[in-house]
């Protein structure tokens, strides 16, 4: 089935715009690699300790079943709308709307996160050598985020291929300061890092606890998705994409953390005091840098930098395209789904997406005392909410070929893959709100992470109050969440 809903043919985006590989990099630089190694990953260390490198490996298994699900589902349902397409589709369209709602509030953040991580960055080094004021985070927040707004706004092509330069560099540095510490650990190299009770309190209730922040650094493999309208092929592009994109970066992802938890030592990684995270004031991957490298560590520097406006740019072509749909079908107001008539870009979208991201860095940043603060606060909002459309999406391959597409149904792809989606993620969601898990002690998020549910649940009130009012006044709104995409 294929409509283009009320959007009209001015209001079409750019079709065929854009191959396999900025396609590709769109998920990988969602990612942020470098940016999730030092800056997501080291909350799991404090829960998982040791262990780490086991809980990304989970979250590897977790996220690859969800992209498997991801381009079952991409092959039939090409949509700018990506996972709420999917889970309208699949499920019903009030599951949609509702995972459209989540996702309004999880994908935005994902820009205003990186302008966090820009801004301080910067500052801490500049703090360090210069001993400027630690304030400066702020401007260059503001910096970063006025590059990707124009850097999105200009258009698709522009934009993702910017993002397949920015993510080689960064790739390349961290992959080979992960070798390097492999190597320099020499006999310190062990599997006990694959051990969930390796130097932390409670095993794998520690290790459940830190895949809130390894999932974190997978969010964004899923963000090719929304490019169907704009790429090539996009039955084959999008699930080649989101797979390939998941299983590099999780490879990527356990080198470094393997590399960097045997240099350091397993057992003292948890430390609050003397631990991963404390080392080199709060900057360990700068510290560790600067052990194997000597004065080239400013490569690792200049890659984590890279890393949060390559993130930056590619969280705000996802969030702006979301919107687009959104609008386009009347969930959202109209107005987000105007086209520029140069650059074929959702400029409206564009344009609020811009603003919002850099006006909730500032805010957040000054009133939780810091960037790190609000980095936890908004990461772990985002996790919370995506992981719970993980789930969905899990489902909704279950249900869509059982339902539709029978013929197709494949036992392994549609039945296996989704239910194992599902129970893996199960605990990832309870340790978000501190619920134990069948007696297995899962460590409870501390604040300002711990506010995150409430935040979620205050956003799903408000999206039911705008659910009742849309199916009162506009009922088409929320059907037509599972009925445009386009052929391809």
């Amino acid at each position: 089935m294929s409509t283009q809903g009320p959007a009209t043919a001015e209001a079409r985006l750019q079709r065929d715009a854009i191959g396999l590989a900025p396609v590709l990099f769109q998920s990988i630089t969602h990612m942020a690699p470098a940016a999730a190694v030092a800056f997501s990953i080291i909350f799991a260390v404090t829960y998982a300790g040791g262990a780490t490198p086991l809980a990304v490996i989970l979250a590897l298994v977790a996220c690859l079943l969800v992209a498997i699900s991801i381009g079952q589902l991409a092959k039939h349902l090409p949509s700018a709308g990506g996972l709420y397409t999917y889970s309208a589709r699949g499920l019903h369209p009030t599951v949609g709307y509702f995972v459209a709602w989540g996702f309004m509030l999880a994908e935005p953040l994902v820009a205003p996160l990186l302008y966090l991580i820009f801004g301080n960055v910067i500052s801490v080094y500049l703090n360090s050598h210069f001993n400027t004021p630690t304030w400066l985070w702020a401007p260059f927040a503001a910096l970063a985020g006025i590059g990707v707004w124009l850097l999105v706004y200009r258009g698709i092509r522009i934009s993702t291929e910017a993002g397949v330069a920015l993510g080689a560099f960064e790739i390349v540095v961290f992959l080979a300061l992960g070798i390097t510490l492999i190597i320099a650990a020499g006999s310190n190299n062990t599997l006990a890092v694959f051990n969930p009770n390796t130097g932390n309190s409670s095993g794998l209730g520690s290790v459940f606890a830190g895949m809130v922040y390894t999932v974190l650094a997978f969010i964004g493999f899923e963000a090719s998705a929304p490019l169907a309208e704009e790429a090539r092929d996009p039955k084959r592009t999008i699930p080649r994409a989101v797979i390939l994109s998941c299983v590099l970066i999780g490879v990527f992802y356990l080198i470094c953390y393997y590399g960097a938890i045997v240099y350091f030592g397993p057992n003292v990684a948890a430390d609050p005091t003397k631990g991963f995270f404390a080392f080199n004031g709060g900057d360990p991957w700068d510290g560790l840098g600067a052990k194997v490298w000597g004065p080239f560590s400013i490569l690792v520097l200049l890659a984590i930098i890279n890393s949060a406006f390559a993130n930056s740019n590619a969280g705000a072509n996802a969030a702006s395209r979301v919107a687009y749909a959104l609008g386009r079908v009347g969930v959202l107001p109209r107005v987000l789904a105007k086209v520029h008539p140069r650059f074929k870009t959702p400029y409206v979208a564009v344009n609020a997406q811009g603003a919002l991201g850099i006006a909730l860095a500032l805010v957040l940043g000054f009133a939780l005392n810091g960037p790190l603060n609000a980095f936890a606060l908004l990461g772990t909002i985002a996790t919370l909410v995506i992981v719970g459309i993980y789930i969905l999406t899990n489902l909704s391959n279950l249900v869509f070929y059982l339902r539709e597409h029978r013929e197709e149904l494949n036992p392994i792809w549609n039945v296996v893959v989704p239910v194992l989606g599902i129970i893996i993620f199960i605990p990832v969601l309870l340790a978000s709100f501190g619920i134990n898990f069948f007696g297995l002690g899962i460590v409870g998020l501390v604040a300002p992470a711990s506010y995150a549910p409430w935040v979620v649940l205050v956003w799903l009130v408000i999206g039911a109050g705008l659910y009742f009012y849309l199916s009162a006044r506009s009922p088409a709104a929320i059907r037509e969440t599972a009925t445009t995409f386009v052929e391809a």
